[in-house]
């Protein structure tokens, strides 16, 4: 039986035969006859106010020019949405229609959520893209130049797809190199996690570990439609390519295709072949590069030596001839060859006759060594004398230090120094103590000084104010608009500021559409 069928009619008077029901009779009527008319629906609309408490459940409004309708989404469904529901939105909730009785209310669970068209797509990437590159994210001054041969190089990418294929197959086509893979979703639910959490992965490995760090980092996808390429629009594959420390490649969609990974990577290709491409050089290339080089060194070499030897063949030419230079010494040699027996013979007679004249009889050399014993005997008396003398000056040193040394004269000397720094602490006391005194000073001032600029009280009196709600400061417009009432501080006192009623309309109710900011 229905329970509207067995209301009474508007004619019938007051205790009449109306049934009476209760309020969970009536709240469960209305909750089968608004699901059995709206069991599954699509409703389009711009997002209100949104609520995502730590139950995990997100419950938000879909509005448009003239209705509100309350939405919730349980955290189950949550976690499988491709498009979480942000404010501004203009979306196409799919869900079933149900009411919350303990509230008397109406809404929508919500079991997906996609962009209203392409366009709000569009200007939610527009809207993201302005807010990262206010960030920075996007500066050219944070991209890394490419190693030009990297040894190891990462790719980021579904395992199973053609673009893996078309990566290794042009690095073994150009410069075979060692690549570490991580096999990711590119497209779905919890593809930018998981992107974001591959590039991470890659940043944390050490070098020279189990499993080598790559120099270089491919992130590739092949070609798809805005929804397909969103993952890597999402915040958080972002942030990461920017944070990586690793040289990062973009290389997702075709040519045309532009996502936000492109504008943090430090190098975006057309496709993932390009990508490749861009990571290592030409090989052949290289060693024709080589070869050419070698080449060139080798003419070169031999052209330096052939001009050094032309250079050393002209220098000769103005050398003298061997036998030019040697001519006058030989001839000075055979003059001096003939003239050596003459000079020979002239000195031997020369010597002859000096020693003929030297006085070498027994008699005169006996007196040369009395007179050779004289003297040693002089010189040895002379001696004894000098040595006696030093050793007297020595024991008499010896004896001064000696008395120096005397516990009496150390403790005499020790008084008169300890009278002498008593004396030079006394006066250096005072000077240290006022030095420190007078540094502390210049230090507490200085504190002070930045404590009086940190402070809001110096903002205050530049013309600003502080919002408080009861103790707590407010600084954003929607803790303001909760608030019952508001005290300003300025700089000469406070003011507390109240709500007033709400508008009314014609017919005295009040008018919920427009409330009152004070």
């Amino acid at each position: 039986m229905d329970l509207f069928e067995d209301a009474p009619g508007p004619g019938e008077g007051e205790g009449g035969n109306a049934h009476e029901f209760t309020v969970s009779e009536i709240s469960g009527a209305v909750k089968r006859t608004l699901e059995s008319e709206f069991g599954w629906v699509k409703v389009r609309g711009e997002v209100g106010r949104v609520s995502r408490p730590r139950t995990g459940h997100i419950y938000f409004d879909l509005k448009d020019d003239r209705s509100c309708l309350a939405a919730v989404t349980w955290k189950g469904q949550a976690a499988r949405l491709r498009h979480l529901p942000e404010e501004g939105m203009e979306v196409v909730a799919t869900g079933r229609m149900t009411t919350f009785g303990p509230q008397s209310k109406y809404q929508l669970v919500v079991e997906d959520i996609r962009p209203a068209g392409a366009g709000a797509l569009m200007a939610m990437l527009e809207e993201r893209r302005k807010k990262l590159a206010t960030e920075g994210l996007f500066d050219a001054a944070r991209k890394r130049p490419l190693p030009f041969l990297p040894e190891v190089i990462g790719v980021v990418t579904s395992p199973t797809g053609a673009v893996i294929r078309d990566i290794l197959h042009r690095l073994r086509d150009r410069f075979p190199r060692k690549v570490l893979v991580w096999p990711v979703a590119v497209q779905g639910r919890g593809s930018a996690e998981q992107v974001a959490a591959a590039i991470e992965g890659f940043n944390r490995l050490s070098r020279g570990g189990a499993l080598p760090r790559p120099d270089v980092l491919i992130v590739a996808r092949g070609g798809g439609s805005l929804e397909d390429l969103w993952g890597f629009n999402e915040e958080i594959v972002v942030r990461a390519a920017a944070g990586s420390a690793i040289p990062l490649i973009s290389a997702v969609g075709h040519e045309t295709d532009t996502t936000l990974i492109d504008h943090a990577a430090d190098y975006r290709a057309p496709t993932p072949t390009a990508a490749a491409e861009r990571a290592v050089p030409v090989r052949l290339d290289l060693m024709a590069a080589t070869e050419s080089f070698g080449a060139r060194l080798a003419h070169a070499a031999g052209q330096g030596v052939a001009q050094r030897r032309q250079r050393l063949t002209d220098l000769g030419r103005a050398l003298p001839r061997p036998e030019t230079l040697l001519a006058g010494p030989q001839q000075r040699l055979d003059n001096l060859g003939d003239r050596l027996p003459g000079a020979l013979r002239a000195a031997t007679h020369r010597k002859a006759m000096e020693l003929a004249r030297l006085p070498l009889s027994p008699a005169t050399l006996s007196a040369r060594v009395r007179h050779d014993r004289r003297v040693v005997g002089e010189l040895e008396g002379r001696g004894r004398a000098a040595l006696t003398r030093q050793v007297e000056r020595a024991r008499e040193r010896l004896a001064r230090r000696t008395d120096a040394l005397r516990p009496e004269t150390m403790a005499v000397r020790l008084a008169r120094l300890s009278e002498r720094l008593d004396g030079l602490g006394a006066r250096l006391r005072p000077a240290l103590v006022t030095t420190e005194i007078a540094r502390e000073r210049a230090r507490l001032e200085s504190l002070d000084r930045l404590r009086e600029t940190l402070g809001y009280e110096a903002t205050l009196a530049r013309g600003f104010a502080v919002v408080r709600a009861g103790d707590a400061v407010v600084t954003r417009a929607a803790e303001a608009e909760r608030a019952p009432a508001l005290e300003l501080q300025f700089r000469d006192g406070r003011v507390t500021v109240g709500r007033g009623p709400a508008p009314r309309r014609k017919g005295g109710e009040p008018d919920e559409g427009q409330g009152t900011l004070l």
